[in-house]
């Protein structure tokens, strides 16, 4: 295997990757299309919202939160899970100055 060579990227351009693997699995996008519109903590039932086995939802929102676009609340037996407001903003600026970048051009292949 590879070396990913991270290093030789910008912080920028490291931060804009990390913000996209987010979104770069169909469940971790459900996960936080469920938090958003729940616009409140959701404590233990993602896994029967989302119909995956325990594992796969808890590797999931691990990833989530290593990024940071989402916190976790540890409240027993539960853990509680919402959006992290500043990271999701981070996230649509970051995106949207990205997509920004491009204008159009009057020739393409």
């Amino acid at each position: 295997m590879g070396v990913t060579k991270s290093e030789i990227f910008t912080e920028e351009q490291n931060r804009i990757a990390d913000l996209a693997k987010a979104f770069a699995h169909p469940a971790r996008v459900a996960i936080l299309q469920l938090l958003a519109q729940k616009k409140a903590c959701v404590c233990g039932d993602l896994v029967d919202e989302l119909s995956l086995a325990q594992a796969t939802v808890s590797q999931h929102l691990k990833e989530l939160k290593r990024i940071g676009i989402i916190h976790g609340e540890i409240n027993p037996p539960r853990v509680c899970y919402c959006i992290n407001e500043v990271v999701w903003n981070e996230a649509r600026e970051t995106f949207g100055s990205l997509f920004d970048t491009f204008v159009g051009a009057s020739i393409c292949c």
